[in-house]
């Protein structure tokens, strides 16, 4: 039996992710063509929308194409891709570790006080790593603005001149943002089959023998 694809597209929105859920925005994003058949005849049509973990309450609006067997979601600016999470939230742990005083231990245990410390700290490592990587492609694919500036979220801030980084580079990126990986970018999702999805799955026990 043929399965479904899954494509994601940025829905560009200005909204927090609380004025979002409040104003209940996936209702009215929109989707002028479909990314398989700009043409049309595909018999494209809007599909239920999906709820996301966080923030609760938060929806992402979807359509369907009949004739590529495809889901094509909305992905809005506040959220970040492939993680349930507001791209907000993300920054807040990179820029706890980019300012701390202290140990990575310190600060993961403050910031995750609900699960043991060697899963914390996998938490906050996966999510520094991530933006890390996603700058230095920024960095790449925007040489005439990012050139000289480091990849780290406070030397970014200091040069975009905004309060929350993530969301502007998304904006930035524009239809390169397909080559930025998750959590800023929305390229397409890791296939690795039953171990990929046991990595993917783990990460508040201990480590692996």
């Amino acid at each position: 039996m043929r399965t479904s694809r899954q494509v994601q597209l940025r829905h560009p929105t200005k909204l927090t992710s609380e004025e979002y859920v409040k104003q209940k925005a996936w209702k009215s994003a929109s989707l002028e063509r479909c990314p398989f058949h700009p043409e049309g005849g595909c018999g494209m049509a809007r599909h239920t929308p999906y709820e996301r973990v966080e923030p609760p309450g938060l929806f992402v609006a979807r359509w369907y194409c009949r004739k590529a067997q495809a889901t094509i979601s909305l992905l809005p600016d506040c959220a970040a891709s492939r993680l349930s999470s507001t791209l907000a939230k993300v920054e807040e742990v990179v820029d706890a570790v980019e300012g701390r005083t202290s140990s990575l231990e310190t600060v993961a245990q403050r910031l995750r006080p609900d699960i043991e410390l060697q899963g914390a700290v996998r938490w906050v490592r996966r999510r520094v790593v991530a933006v890390a990587v996603a700058l230095v492609a920024l960095k790449g694919l925007l040489p005439d603005v990012l050139t000289r500036v480091e990849p780290r979220l406070g030397d970014f801030r200091a040069a975009l001149g905004v309060v929350l980084v993530l969301p502007a580079v998304r904006e930035l990126a524009g239809p390169q943002l397909v080559f930025v990986p998750p959590y800023v970018g929305i390229g397409p999702r890791s296939h690795g089959g039953i171990r990929g999805r046991r990595r993917r799955q783990q990460g508040k026990g201990a480590d692996p023998p």
